[in-house]
Parts: C-alpha cells; sequence; structure tokens
C-alpha cells in the first residue's frame, strides 16, 4: 500500500487552500478504499464565521472533504493527473451529522467505491475523529477528460 503526501495529492485534484480539505491518503487500496486525512487548525479561514461561540468545521466541508478523498483514490487508482482529468462532484445522498469537528481534530474520511460504470463513480463514505463517526455520506463523482 502507498500513502499520499499533500504534494502528490495536489499532482491528482485541482483544488487548493483554502479548498483543499485533506493532507494525506493513507490505507490505500486501489479501485476500493482509502482515507483521507484532514488536520482541523484554528487557522482554517471559516472559523473566523462558524462560529463566534464555538468554533466548528461546517458540515458542507465535512462533505467536501469525503469528496476529495474519494477523487484522490480515483485519480490515483487510473493513475491520471489533474493535466488531462478531472473529477467532480454529482451527487451527496444520505448525508448525517453526528457529533461536532473542532480544532485540534483529525478527521479521517474512510471511502469505499460502491459502484463504477464507465466514468461515473459512487462511494460510501464516513468521517470519524479519533474512533467516533461524525458523519457519513455517498458521493457520486464523474470523471472528465480535459
Amino acid at each position: 500500500m502507498t500513502d499520499l503526501n499533500i504534494e502528490q495529492i495536489k499532482s491528482l485534484i485541482p483544488h487548493r487552500y483554502p479548498f483543499l480539505l485533506i493532507d494525506k491518503l493513507v490505507d490505500i487500496i486501489p479501485n476500493e478504499s482509502a482515507t483521507g486525512i484532514k488536520n482541523v487548525t484554528f487557522n482554517e479561514n471559516y472559523f473566523q464565521g462558524h462560529f463566534d461561540s464555538r468554533s466548528v468545521m461546517p458540515g458542507a466541508l465535512i462533505i467536501e472533504s469525503m469528496a476529495q478523498s474519494a477523487g484522490t483514490l480515483v485519480m490515483h487508482s487510473l493513475k491520471k493527473t489533474q493535466n488531462n482529468m478531472s473529477v467532480y462532484l454529482l451527487t451527496v445522498d444520505k448525508a448525517k451529522f453526528r457529533k461536532l469537528v473542532c480544532p485540534g481534530d483529525t478527521l479521517c474520511n474512510k471511502v469505499f467505491k460502491k459502484q463504477n460504470i464507465k466514468n461515473i463513480w459512487k462511494f460510501s463514505c464516513k468521517s470519524y475523529v479519533d474512533d467516533n463517526l461524525v458523519a457519513q455520506a455517498e458521493v457520486t463523482a464523474i470523471l472528465n477528460s480535459e
């Protein structure tokens, strides 16, 4: 198994700060599953307004972090780079948020391929902090050549 660092991730997906929401990809089984790691810090720009009384990572960004984990797995599995392909989010289904994600947490997005038909990929995703399930969703993405 190979782990991908931030520079390798940046070669696979086009996201950049402040919207690059994974720091590494580990436990990779090509065409099957992986775990995206996001170290949540108080320096994230969204904490300035979400919320004043308690800093909480927005649920939409947790979903985006899941989707980036899945997209990075797709690109790595197919040995593609962002120079010739891109993965775009199509749908988010069955999203549930169970616990807050706050500065100091390490978000672990476990993504599992459910289905792949041609250029459409569907994933089951679960996000954890420590061993606690904090969010889950199914995401579908499409692979497009540039």
